[in-house]
């Protein structure tokens, strides 16, 4: 990766829905090496996919909950089947396994109490290996990003 392809992902990063056209005169290249370049970074994985943020509160959603998750057998197929179940479900956002603590964090975002406590109850309370969930709500969200700093090639 060059210059050019960190001014390209910076771009994408704050707007992802911008024509090629666009972007290709946000980082002084042609349209067809913009094009090339994009194509190359999402055949490299570098560009997971483009999406759209979208406003949980105007959706109804507004309920945000960060919880820990710590199972009663941590052997790999054990661990692998709870992250499965996790990463499936339409409420879970994010899934961390994480070390040090317990086993895994989850991001929810759900309309309100009552659809955490379904959710709580098929993903938590309905498998025999979860031994401890605590449980953290939102009160107030002071940021929420997704770029990542990039770093000028080496």
């Amino acid at each position: 990766m060059d210059n050019t392809d960190l001014r390209i992902l910076a771009q994408l990063q704050t707007d992802a829905s911008l024509t090629n056209q666009e972007l290709a005169e946000r980082v002084h290249v042609s349209p067809a090496t913009c094009l090339r370049r994009v194509k190359r970074l999402e055949e490299a994985g570098i560009i997971e996919r483009r999406v759209a943020i979208l406003s949980p509160e105007k959706l109804g959603a507004g309920l945000t909950a960060i919880i820990e998750v710590t199972l009663d057998q941590q052997a790999a197929e054990r661990l692998a089947a709870f992250e499965t179940r996790a990463a499936a479900d339409a409420a879970v956002q994010q899934c961390y396994r994480v070390s040090s603590g317990p086993d895994f964090v989850l991001i929810l975002q759900v309309r309100d109490m009552e659809a955490y406590n379904q959710t709580a109850q098929r993903l938590f309370a309905a498998d025999a290996n979860v031994r401890n969930v605590r449980a953290f709500f939102s009160v107030h969200r002071a940021k929420f990003g997704t770029q990542i700093t990039l770093a000028p090639p080496a």
